[in-house]
């Protein structure tokens, strides 16, 4: 993978904040697979046992070794010199990422923004080799650019088109890029598209969350809506080449597959999942109706502005640069569903509500 030769995974830790997510434990998980010690920074130091638990179940290394944890919490400068003391790498992906439209914008703005530079400031206080950051395609799609979106495609966040989410990530995006520049960071900053595929446990992401909602029968019509994916695994391995391939520094990453309409999203869990079908809807949602819905349900009005728009985008960059590949677009979608049932999380199916 391209590693330095002072740079023998068994010798470094990397911190990986926000280690509770969906993304950042499978980060953790591969980074274990490779022998780095991994420190994971939590809001609640209650959760590790959990946590470690659920990684360990995952590998067949021994993390107690090789994984700790540390209480930090972006809204706050408590723990994150302790974070950071003696990583050699971090990699940042913890933000907050709300389902639906937040009530308070400023708040969630405020979090990502402030939160991602009080790591990259103690991280360059400790004088830490490279900084990751997690973005998003939220930061390169809803802007002035056309499809297929690239890194040199930026969100407007003063656009109607800007949901708070996406101004999140382009703001922070924007602050760390300007931090960065200021104080000379090494730094690098992965944008995935949706990211999907198999859970660690049973907590939901947002992400997921939509195909949980899918499979759960909570949607009556599909909207005219739809993203390009990622599955987890591939986002994590993305992550990891940025930390260690020289050129990666101070570039930006889009890591994204196949664009995909909701309409076709659900015909892949149709055809793979026959058993729950006549769960999934059928009907399209007129965009007149979405745009109604949005007035009062804040889950239409972050997808309102985005009906009919092809969000599709070009991983040319990481391929090239990082030799990124990811694995066929569908199968993470399928593993999203198959780790769903597997633990219990999509309703089971009797014999006559079979489609």
């Amino acid at each position: 993978m391209n590693i330095a030769l002072d740079d023998d995974p068994e010798k470094l830790t990397v911190l990986v904040t926000g280690i509770g997510g969906f993304l950042a434990g499978h980060i953790a998980l591969q980074l274990l697979e490779q022998g780095y010690r991994v420190r994971g920074s939590l809001r609640h130091i209650d959760k590790s046992d959990a946590i470690r638990s659920e990684l360990g179940s995952h590998t067949h290394r021994d993390v107690a070794e090789n994984l700790s944890f540390v209480q930090a919490d972006l809204d706050s400068d408590d723990g994150w010199a302790a974070a950071v003391k003696d990583c050699r790498y971090v990699i940042h992906t913890a933000s907050p990422f709300p389902p639906g439209f937040p009530e308070n914008e400023r708040e969630l703005i405020r979090t990502a923004h402030d939160g991602a530079l009080r790591v990259l400031r103690t991280a360059h206080q400790a004088r830490v080799k490279r900084v990751v950051m997690t973005s998003s395609v939220a930061a390169t799609n809803h802007g002035d650019g056309q499809a297929p979106y690239t890194e040199d495609n930026w969100t407007d966040p003063e656009s109607p088109r800007a949901t708070p989410y996406y101004k999140s990530k382009t703001l922070t995006e924007w602050a760390a890029w300007s931090f960065a520049r200021d104080v000379g960071l090494d730094l690098a900053v992965i944008n995935p598209s949706v990211i999907l595929g198999p859970l660690l446990s049973t907590k939901i992401g947002t992400s997921v969350g939509l195909i949980h909602h899918l499979m759960s029968g909570h949607f009556d019509g599909i909207p005219r809506f739809g993203f390009s994916v990622v599955d987890v695994r591939d986002a994590a391995d993305a992550h990891i080449r940025a930390m260690t391939v020289p050129a990666a520094g101070g570039q930006r990453f889009i890591v994204g597959g196949g664009f995909f309409w909701l309409k076709d999203l659900v015909a892949v869990l149709a055809r793979s999942f026959p058993h729950h079908a006549s769960r999934l809807p059928i009907r399209e949602v007129p965009d007149d109706v979405v745009r109604d819905m949005a007035k009062s349900d804040p889950n239409a009005r972050t997808i309102v502005h985005e009906l009919g728009r092809d969000l599709s985008v070009s991983a040319a960059k990481a391929r090239r640069i990082l030799n990124w590949s990811s694995r066929p677009d569908e199968e993470c979608i399928r593993a999203s569903a198959q780790s769903l049932i597997d633990l219990g999380l999509v309703p089971a199916v009797r014999p006559d509500q079979h489609a």
